[in-house]
């Protein structure tokens, strides 16, 4: 090493690097020894499947306001009435397929230098995982000044024969 100190490498895939120092996602780079209060939570849902849901809901809603209040709804058979109930499950069943399709993303947030932002943000669970499990062992390690791997790093107790 020519002056340079070695840091170790936690985490690295395309846009995404963990070391002990230093925490970069894209073109942002955070200190690791600044990052406070990380926490994880889902992202909002698919705005198109917000809408989708909203929409259903008013329209459905507004078709039974306007039978109840012309007296429709006494003329309907039980037929009838078992389709508007099967149609009132539109609005979840919208919600559930959007879900499915475009889930809430994962997301990373935590506290850098006094001021609360999104670190990190992922749509694979996984990775969101092992990024974040690098992350808190990042701080770790920058925390209790940093180890090697510890039951590596310790000499095994043998009995003396």
């Amino acid at each position: 090493m020519t002056g340079r100190q070695k840091t170790t490498l936690l985490y690295a895939r395309p846009g995404i690097i963990v070391t002990v120092d230093r925490f970069t996602v894209g073109r942002n780079t955070f200190r690791v020894a600044d990052l406070t209060h990380l926490r994880s939570r889902r992202g909002p849902h698919d705005r198109i499947a917000v809408r989708a849901v909203a929409t259903s809901g008013a329209m459905i809603a507004g078709v039974g306001l306007l039978l109840g209040f012309t007296g429709g709804l006494q003329r309907l058979t039980a037929g009838a009435y078992l389709m508007f109930g099967a149609v009132l499950l539109v609005p979840a069943l919208l919600g559930l397929a959007g879900d499915r399709w475009r889930p809430p993303a994962y997301e990373l947030w935590g506290v850098y230098r006094g001021e609360e932002m999104l670190l990190f943000s992922a749509d694979d669970e996984r990775q969101f995982g092992q990024v974040t499990r690098a992350l808190v062992r990042a701080r770790e390690m920058n925390r209790y000044g940093g180890w090697n791997e510890p039951l590596a790093s310790v000499d095994p107790w043998r009995p003396s024969r």
